[in-house]
C-alpha cells in the first residue's frame, strides 16, 4: 500500500500522464479523483477519467464531479489545440459516465474516512480544492499536505507574460488555498517546465507496452510544443512531477515564502504568483508562508519517471 491520495484534476494531456503514472507506481494509491473544467470541459474531463481507469481496471476508484465554472463567475477558456476536446489528444473516449459518477459533496465524507492519511493533490484548476475549503475548513485540516501545480516566480508564464494557467483561471480560489491550506508545496512552472519527457523516451516506454495510451497522446502534446517552439526537447509533464513530489522530494530544492496572487479580473498581471523574497522584512507571526519548488534534479526524474512507465531499473 503507498500514498493515499486524493487528485484534482482539469485532465488535460499532462493530467492523464500523471494519472497513468499514479496507476503504474506501487507506492501510490489514488484513492478518487476529482474531475474539473479547465483544459477541457468538466463533462468530457469526467469522460476521459472514466476511459483511462477502465483502460487500467480502476474502475473502483470514484471519480467526483468537480466545479464546471471558476469563483470568478466566467465562462472557461478550454484549449483544445494542446490537448484535444478530452484531454486525450485526437482520442475521442466511448463511454456512458450516467450513473457512475460521485457526487461532489461527498468528497466531505471520502475525506472524513481517510483521516490524516491521505494527501491532496491538485493539478488544475483550484475552484473545487477552494469550495472545500469555504465549506469545510476544520475537515480540510485534519489532511496530511497539500501539493498544488500552478504559479511562475520571476519565469514566463504560460498564458500571460507572468501567469501560469491554473492561478491564471481562478485567482480568487487560489487565494481561498493560499489562505487556508497548511502543510502546502507549490510545484510551479518554474520546475515543471524542466520535467522534460522527449520523444526517444516516449517511443523506448511505448516498446515496452506498459504504459497503456502514453505515446498517442504526448505525441500529439509535443506536435503543439514544436509548432510553438521548433527547438522544443520534448513535452514538459508538469502534473506528473507534482504528483511524484510527495514521494520523491528529494528530486526539489523548495523555499518556504509567503505568496501572494494578483485578484486583477483583466490585464496580464492577473494570477501573476508573487512570493516575498525580502530578507529585512520581518513577517508577522501568523503570516502563512509554504514550500516553493525552485529547482529540480532532472537525472532523478528521469530515473523515476522512466523505471515506473517501463518497469525497468533506471
Amino acid at each position: 500500500m503507498g500514498l493515499k491520495v486524493l487528485l484534482f484534476g482539469d485532465i488535460g494531456i499532462d493530467d492523464i500522464v500523471a494519472l497513468i503514472y499514479g496507476a503504474l507506481h506501487e507506492e501510490i494509491d489514488i484513492v478518487g479523483v476529482v474531475a474539473d473544467y479547465g483544459n477541457v470541459p468538466r463533462k468530457n474531463a469526467l469522460a476521459s477519467v472514466q476511459y483511462l481507469h477502465e483502460l487500467y481496471n480502476q474502475k473502483d476508484i470514484p471519480i467526483f464531479s468537480g466545479a464546471e465554472l471558476p469563483l470568478t463567475g466566467e465562462e472557461p477558456t478550454y484549449y483544445p489545440e494542446i490537448h484535444g476536446e478530452y484531454g486525450l489528444g485526437s482520442i475521442i473516449p466511448d463511454v456512458n459516465v450516467e450513473g457512475q459518477i460521485e457526487n461532489f459533496m461527498d468528497i466531505a465524507s471520502f475525506i472524513e474516512s481517510y483521516g490524516e492519511e491521505l494527501i491532496i493533490v491538485s493539478i488544475g484548476r483550484l475552484t473545487s480544492l477552494a469550495t472545500m475549503f469555504i465549506h469545510y475548513r476544520k475537515l480540510m485540516s485534519s489532511v496530511q499536505a497539500y501539493y498544488v501545480m500552478g504559479g511562475a516566480f520571476w519565469v514566463p508564464g504560460n498564458v500571460t507574460p507572468v501567469s501560469e494557467a491554473n492561478f491564471h483561471a481562478d485567482p480568487v480560489a487560489v487565494k481561498v488555498v493560499l489562505t487556508h491550506a497548511h502543510n502546502l508545496t507549490i510545484i510551479p512552472l518554474n520546475v515543471t517546465e524542466r520535467a522534460i519527457v522527449s520523444q526517444e523516451m516516449v517511443d523506448y516506454i511505448a516498446e515496452k507496452g506498459k504504459a497503456k495510451l502514453l505515446k498517442p497522446i504526448l505525441d500529439y502534446y509535443y506536435a503543439f510544443y514544436k509548432k510553438r517552439n521548433p527547438n522544443a526537447l520534448g513535452s514538459p509533464m508538469h502534473d506528473a512531477l507534482t504528483l511524484m513530489a510527495p514521494l520523491h522530494p528529494e528530486m526539489l530544492t523548495c523555499r518556504s515564502l509567503p505568496v501572494y496572487v494578483v485578484q486583477s479580473r483583466e490585464g496580464m498581471e492577473r494570477g501573476h504568483s508573487i512570493a516575498d523574497i525580502r530578507p529585512y522584512v520581518k513577517f508577522k507571526e501568523k503570516e502563512k508562508k509554504h514550500r516553493i519548488a525552485f529547482d529540480l534534479d532532472y537525472n532523478q526524474f528521469f530515473s523515476k519517471f522512466m523505471s515506473t512507465m517501463t518497469g525497468e531499473r533506471f
